[in-house]
């Protein structure tokens, strides 16, 4: 039974560091052809016209209770022309649902560490995009650009 002990130890120990590895392993990256962007076609980039979200967006990144960063950005939409008016009449609305978007971002850790990486800004974008396409049409809205953000804190 002692010489069992210390085999058993050396299973645990040797099972116990598989599993951290494997909890802890990063995230792998999206393929690149998922990230390469689709070119609008000619009728429809003549049309689009940019419309500058009237105000920045604030997310606080919490750590506990305690606000430590906020981030601070700024949003400029690609619009169909036709569909400007809409878009300028929902414009709470769309705030309201970007912001929902962007600390859905924050909670999955998508402004930590290097929150700029092409990885993340690609996410953030797609996240955006798909949010003001939803409450807007495919048609209405072509792209989102992230024109100013900035992390400040403690």
């Amino acid at each position: 039974m002692a010489k069992l002990i210390p085999i058993l130890l050396i299973v645990f120990g040797l099972a116990g560091g598989v599993g951290a590895g494997l909890w802890l392993r990063p995230v792998p990256e999206p393929s690149a052809t998922a990230q390469q962007a689709v070119p609008l076609p000619e009728s429809r980039r003549e049309n689009t016209v940019l419309h500058d979200m009237s105000n920045q967006f604030m997310v606080p990144l919490l750590e506990g209770d305690r606000i430590v960063w906020v981030i601070v950005i700024s949003l400029t939409l690609e619009v169909d022309g036709a569909h400007m008016d809409a878009v300028i009449r929902n414009e709470p609305r769309l705030r309201d649902r970007f912001l929902q978007a962007m600390f859905d971002h924050a909670n999955s850790g998508g402004f930590d560490g290097m929150f700029t990486s092409n990885n993340n800004m690609n996410l953030l974008r797609q996240a955006l995009l798909e949010t003001g396409q939803n409450l807007l049409g495919r048609d209405a809205v072509a792209g989102v650009l992230i024109t100013d953000i900035l992390r400040s804190g403690t």
